[in-house]
């Protein structure tokens, strides 16, 4: 017999659930902890399965009646209500997903897999231009004229790089979001076909081994911050990348043994790298442990000690001292690469210093020799000869004490 709403009302808990039954395989279960849970039962493929269709009083008597019977048609078609509900919630689901949340997923899932600096510098992109131009839209609506605009908007501002940066992690997001199957389409494809063209630059530049002399005489003499002038110093002897050496923690450091051990964490190949030091570099940061020893970082930052040096301050000390679209951090080592190539150094001492992958990939998987006397070695030479040729120009050497 069908069930009534004075049926349902007077229906009391026992200490076992029970059934209320309705028509066609409806019924209302009533719990020990006094809730009530309408069901459908029936049977498709040759299996018994179960419907969840509401809780009572909220869905009504004559409410869970219409949710069977639109259930039941689904059955008559062929299609498994269950099936079907799942696969709406799914696509509301889908359909309410924001772009800051993926986004914000994404970012969570890979971050442990970066060194600290690409995972800085994709924060930093996320919540400076990506969250706040698309953020709160849905994920499926997002088209790709909409990222094109959103990417102008930073070529606007002539930061070419974050621009290209950004396209790269808009991609790299939706397809994240591909993947998880929370969308169909990446509308982030193909970006770089509309991209600003940049201007003919001459990347990392550097001076000449034989213009070091001078550049190390104006850098002893340029109104800069003694961090900066060491840092400078230490790009110069150890050839490591900028980021390297600006975010580096004392911890890395064994003074005595004259070694600088940085963690795959840290690295862009994610591979640990050890760099011999050469003993003018070591007097450089015997020095510095006197004045941010008592830090974490060789290089605090002058407004929050927790922080490191600005990513801009070496470059911009180069400026300052004359060396615009001459000489960068970075080009260090590129100077060191061409100079030590030119002396016929061994090829894979030179790069295993610059922590370099092999072109080969196959030898770079099994290749994992450090040479790491043969570089303390050459490195060392190659502080020596620093050393021999600003003495030669009457310069101050590198090895000076500020």
């Amino acid at each position: 017999m069908p069930i009534t709403d004075a049926a349902i009302k007077a229906a009391k808990p026992a200490e076992k659930p029970y059934k209320l039954s309705d028509a066609h395989g409806l019924f209302l279960l009533i719990n020990p902890n006094g809730s009530k849970l309408w069901h459908l039962k029936y049977r498709i493929a040759g299996k018994e399965k179960k419907l969840a269709l509401g809780t009572y009083p909220i869905v009504g008597l004559q409410q869970a009646r219409q949710r069977r019977d639109e259930a039941r048609k689904l059955l008559a078609e062929g299609v498994d209500p269950s099936a079907a509900k799942k696969a709406t919630k799914q696509a509301q689901q889908a359909a309410a997903l924001t772009f800051e949340f993926l986004a914000r997923e994404w970012f969570a899932y890979n971050a442990p897999r970066w060194a600290e600096s690409t995972a800085y510098k994709a924060k930093l992109y996320l919540e400076n231009d990506l969250i706040p131009g698309i953020g709160s839209r849905p994920m499926k609506e997002i088209t790709r004229p909409e990222l094109v605009g959103l990417v102008r908007k930073v070529e606007a501002r002539g930061t070419l790089n974050a621009a290209g940066k950004i396209r790269q992690w808009l991609h790299q997001i939706f397809r994240y979001g591909l993947a998880k199957g929370v969308i169909e389409i990446n509308p982030a494809t193909d970006l770089n076909v509309v991209a600003e063209q940049a201007k003919a630059v001459r990347h990392h530049p550097h001076v000449g081994f034989a213009d070091l002399p001078e550049l190390l005489g104006k850098l002893e003499t340029a109104k800069i911050h003694f961090f900066t002038r060491c840092a400078i110093r230490l790009l110069a002897l150890t050839a490591v990348r900028p980021g390297e050496l600006r975010t580096a923690p004392w911890s890395e450091f064994d003074l005595d043994a004259a070694t600088w051990t940085i963690p795959k964490e840290r690295m862009k190949a994610r591979r640990p790298h050890v760099v011999p030091l050469p003993r003018q570099a070591v007097a450089i940061l015997r020095q510095l442990k006197e004045i941010s020893g008592g830090y974490a970082l060789l290089f605090p930052g002058q407004q929050n000690p927790d922080r490191p040096m600005s990513e801009n301050t070496i470059n911009k000390a180069l400026r300052l001292m004359g060396y615009e679209g001459r000489q960068t951090g970075h080009g260090f080592r590129h100077l060191l690469s061409t100079e030590l190539n030119g002396r016929s150094y061994n090829r894979d001492w030179i790069e295993r210093q610059l922590a370099h992958g092999d072109a080969d990939e196959i030898r770079d998987t099994y290749n994992h020799a450090t040479y790491l006397e043969q570089r303390r070695e050459m490195m060392q030479a190659w502080a020596d000869s620093i050393d021999a040729l600003c003495a030669g120009a009457n310069v101050v050497s590198i090895k000076r004490k500020a």
